[in-house]
């Protein structure tokens, strides 16, 4: 079965689609899992395997809905993936402030701050989204998810020039935020 009907299956409620579909997809899942934690470490204590069960976790609890294929699939993944991953930061930043580390609570212009990094990107693409949501996608899929140019074009109904052309002005965007 193709992974466009795997996904209409599985939102119609077919249990064995939806094993089949994260099996077929496990891979791709691994792979920006890895991509997505090696930009974080060490800033989280979460391994690859969590980070894609976790994912799967909130995928199936939003029941596929807004997806329709294999490059939509990807693209929630890597939304899912960034939002596990901050919330785990701002968890760990709320539990260490808790038992009194001191380092939890890092000097806002300091960037080496575990967990600080991560939390200013996320802030940088909340701040990006109130002038395009396309551009937090685009970045969200080629720099969270690894996903080459052609695969965004696809899955946001777009042309490559136009996903290239999004991502220079999204990075100019996300760099001023960052300084």
């Amino acid at each position: 079965m193709e992974i466009t009907e795997l996904l209409s299956a599985a939102k119609a409620g077919d249990a064995r689609a939806e094993a089949e579909l994260f099996s077929l997809l496990y891979a791709d899942l691994r792979k920006l899992a890895h991509s997505r934690l090696k930009r974080s470490q060490p800033c989280t204590l979460l391994d690859t395997t969590a980070l894609v069960h976790e994912a799967y976790l909130r995928l199936n609890r939003a029941g596929y809905v807004q997806i329709s294929d294999r490059s939509h699939f990807l693209a929630y993944a890597a939304r899912a993936m960034r939002s596990i991953v901050v919330d785990f930061a701002r968890k760990r930043g709320i539990a260490s402030r808790a038992a009194g580390d001191p380092s939890a609570l890092p000097d806002p212009g300091s960037i080496a701050a575990p967990g600080t990094e991560i939390l200013r990107v996320d802030q940088a693409l909340r701040e990006l989204a109130q002038v395009s949501d396309r551009l937090v996608k685009v970045v969200e899929m080629r720099y969270f998810a690894g996903m080459k140019e052609a695969e965004i074009a696809e899955a946001l109904s777009l042309t490559e020039r136009t996903v290239r052309r999004d991502w220079e002005k999204a990075r100019m965007l996300l760099a001023a935020a960052l300084k």
